[in-house]
């Protein structure tokens, strides 16, 4: 596999993705030279696990799955039957992931994106409790499976949970490295981290998934980040994950105002996602051991 791989979200250009949707996009990232991508799991079913796989193993791409938590997909601060929906929605994210050989299942699993309110000590206490216990299930339930979680912090706009990268090990430190662990993410990192070098540092061996855009989600390098020091911080750590760029299209309603996507950061998506190819390339030809 090569080192660091560098793959893109297929949000960049769809929502819902279905089999038509998955066959040309990773053909065409493969071509372009993508080593990998991060597939959207929306819904069971949206597109077939068996077919990715082989897809996948043509092409000589990696994946992770991406969860997706909508409109009621909660872990914590909800009825039990919500909770129990959702937990057989992860279960079947790990399935999928499992069958297509992807290592991970990414991404803000707590709460539903968007759901924001004021918590107190306690409440913040039972919830940090609540969600430690289902991750506890579902990191063994993926364990079994040679799949990991890595759980995401969003901003404070998107989530009131958990959006900083302290937040996240609060809930996961006592939880077996094997099974759970962290994906961060350089948009949401850019609002909520004092220090990302700090936030690194911090997470450590427990980051398994990288995402990487510019601070206004267009492409990476072409903003006002520090992509020097983020690259120095991820060596210091020794990050051996994926470079993931995550973007969205604005094609799809929900997903445009969830992810607050109101204007175009390319031409096209596809010029997007040729230019954050072209720049990760050059940032990971100055990574050194």
């Amino acid at each position: 596999m090569t080192r660091l791989p560098i793959a893109v979200n297929t949000f960049v250009w769809h929502s819902p993705l279905n089999d038509e949707r998955l066959e040309t996009t990773l053909r065409t990232i493969a071509a372009w030279g993508y080593d990998g991508v991060e597939l959207a799991y929306e819904q069971p079913g949206d597109w077939d696990a068996a077919r990715a796989r082989d897809l996948l193993d043509e092409l000589g791409l990696v994946s992770v799955v991406g969860a997706v938590f909508g409109a009621d997909r909660e872990l914590a601060c909800t009825t039990d039957a919500v909770i129990a929906r959702t937990r057989d929605y992860v279960r079947s994210a790990v399935d999928v992931a499992a069958l297509q050989g992807s290592s991970l299942v990414i991404g803000p699993m707590y709460t539903s994106v968007g759901r924001t309110w004021r918590m107190s000590a306690d409440e913040r206490r039972d919830a940090v409790s609540q969600l430690r216990a289902e991750y506890r299930v579902l990191g063994d339930y993926a364990a079994e499976r040679g799949v990991r979680l890595a759980v995401e912090p969003l901003n404070r706009y998107e989530t009131s949970l958990l959006t900083t990268t302290e937040q996240v090990l609060e809930v996961i430190e006592p939880l077996p490295a094997e099974s759970v662990g962290l994906n961060l993410d350089t948009y949401h990192m850019n609002i909520e981290e004092a220090s990302l070098d700090d936030a690194f540092r911090l997470a450590g061996d427990r980051l398994l998934h990288l995402q990487v855009c510019g601070n206004d989600r267009g492409a990476p390098l072409r903003d006002h980040l520090d992509w020097p020091g983020i690259r120095a911080s991820l060596i210091a750590i020794g990050y051996e994950g994926m470079l993931g760029f995550e973007s969205f299209t604005a094609d799809n309603e929900t997903i445009a105002t969830a992810a607050s996507i109101w204007r175009p950061f390319a031409a096209s998506q596809d010029e997007l996602a040729l230019t954050a190819l072209h720049e990760l390339q050059g940032w990971r030809a100055g990574w050194t051991d």
